[in-house]
């Protein structure tokens, strides 16, 4: 009788020791890498997190070198146009006219990698004036969309994009022939 109690005892302790090893188990193969976390060399005390922002302990040496080409203290701009020039019809960055503008994208990319400040950033697609609003409207977000692909691929975090939207050809630059590629672009906000 007394052995069969210390069974139902060891029993009853064992039970929830296996189910926190089978959970630990379930989390740990769920697929989680350590892209999620954050690294840094073992004789530092800076760490690169996976969005390339670098922290530095409070406890770490004042003589670091900054991290990964250092992190700039300089913001995005709050407002900035990309006139990619899109081919007529068309919304995708293969069909951009202008490389000059890729170029000038690929710096603004950079600076808000490289900025210590964290961007929430809105793009807005425009259009010319050729065809029906239903149809620009559409077409406008596609480009945005466009650039908003561009960008994750190049580095910026998804959650930092806020909004993708779309004027069509509501709101043409001034100055401008309405007709001209020069009004097929896309508009971006940086909130910080």
């Amino acid at each position: 009788m007394r052995q069969h109690s210390v069974v139902k005892r060891l029993s009853a302790l064992a039970i929830p020791v296996v189910a926190a090893m089978l959970s630990t188990s379930a989390v740990l193969a769920g697929g989680y890498d350590d892209e999620h976390f954050w690294s840094a060399k073992p004789e530092r005390q800076a760490w690169v997190t996976n969005y390339d922002k670098c922290w530095q302990s409070i406890h770490g040496s004042d003589e670091l070198e900054p991290c990964y080409g250092g992190v700039s203290d300089e913001a995005a701009p709050k407002d900035f146009t990309v006139r990619l020039n899109f081919e007529f019809d068309k919304y995708r960055i293969e069909n951009v006219v202008s490389d000059n503008e890729l170029r000038r994208l690929d710096d603004y990319i950079e600076k808000v990698k490289n900025s210590s400040v964290r961007e929430r950033i809105s793009m807005t697609g425009h259009t010319d004036a050729k065809g029906s609003d239903a149809y620009n409207y559409q077409l406008g977000l596609r480009r945005a969309q466009a650039v908003q692909d561009y960008m994750i691929s190049r580095g910026i975090p998804a959650e930092d994009i806020i909004s993708v939207d779309s004027r069509g050809k509501s709101e043409m630059l001034s100055g401008v022939d309405i007709f001209s590629v020069e009004q097929r672009r896309v508009r971006i906000k940086a909130e910080y």
